[in-house]
Parts: structure tokens; C-alpha cells; sequence
């Protein structure tokens, strides 16, 4: 993607995903991409990573889907607010062990801030709502 365009590059962030399209999430990545989970405190380095880290989204939830529901920008930094919807299907690998599939449909609202640099995200924090996604899935004692 040849884009200077904050808003657009984040926006192909998400859609990319959303298409479980490796190849075009990968384009608009910076090599050097930090991204970090605020929910759970995963942080990884490189775009290869990162990649990873969202194929393994993707095993856990196949069918998930993002919806930007609002987008701010200011200078090289775009705020999107993302309603995730999806079942999970698979394990879902978490800094505290893996969580098996459970068959429920999920819906958890989630933040992006994507800081893009020379047609690129170069990192992205995600603000996860992963108190509703584990209650969700009955990985909360008494949920």
C-alpha cells in the first residue's frame, strides 16, 4: 500500500486482519513495529512477531471480525475503536497458559493507537476489553 495517509494505513490495518490477509497485513507493517497489549501485557518487537501474534488471534477466533467504530487522528497517530466479534474455535494461547476452545460467540471493544511513520505502523497499542473476552469464554471462576 502507498499511502502517507495515517487513517488510511491504520484503517488497512484492521481490514487486512479482518481478511486474514498475511501478505497485505505484513505490507503496511515497519519491520521494527512494537506492538503491545495492554490488557495483557504482551509486547512484541518486528513485524514478523506481530504477524504471529495475530495468526494466533485468528486460530483462537476464526471467524473474528473488527468494526472501526470511531477513528481520531492527530499528526502521524490514529485512535480507532474496534467492536471484536467472533466464536472461539480454538486454544487461545494467553501470557498466563492456554485457554481451550469453548464454542462461545465473543464480543469485546477494543482501542487501537497506531503511530504510522513513512507509509507505516510502526507500533500499536491495543487497549483490549480482556476482562469481557475471559468472561466470555468461562475463564473467570464464577462467569
Amino acid at each position: 500500500m502507498a499511502t502517507d495517509d495515517p487513517t488510511t494505513v491504520a484503517r488497512e490495518v484492521v481490514e487486512a486482519f479482518n481478511a486474514a490477509d498475511w501478505d497485505r497485513f505484513r505490507a503496511v507493517l515497519a519491520d521494527g513495529i512494537v506492538y503491545e497489549e495492554t490488557g495483557t501485557g504482551r509486547r512484541v518487537e518486528g513485524a514478523e512477531e506481530y504477524v504471529r501474534l495475530c495468526q494466533g488471534w485468528r486460530q483462537a477466533f476464526p471467524d473474528v471480525t473488527g468494526t472501526i467504530q470511531r477513528v481520531v487522528a492527530e499528526g502521524g497517530t490514529v485512535a480507532e475503536e474496534i467492536a471484536w466479534a467472533g466464536s472461539h474455535q480454538g486454544p487461545l494461547e494467553t501470557p498466563g497458559g492456554t485457554i481451550p476452545a469453548s464454542g462461545a460467540q465473543v464480543e469485546a471493544l477494543g482501542t487501537l493507537w497506531v503511530t504510522v511513520s513513512g507509509g507505516e505502523a510502526s507500533a500499536i497499542r491495543h487497549h483490549l476489553d480482556v476482562l469481557a473476552l475471559l468472561r466470555q469464554v468461562g475463564a473467570l471462576p464464577g462467569a
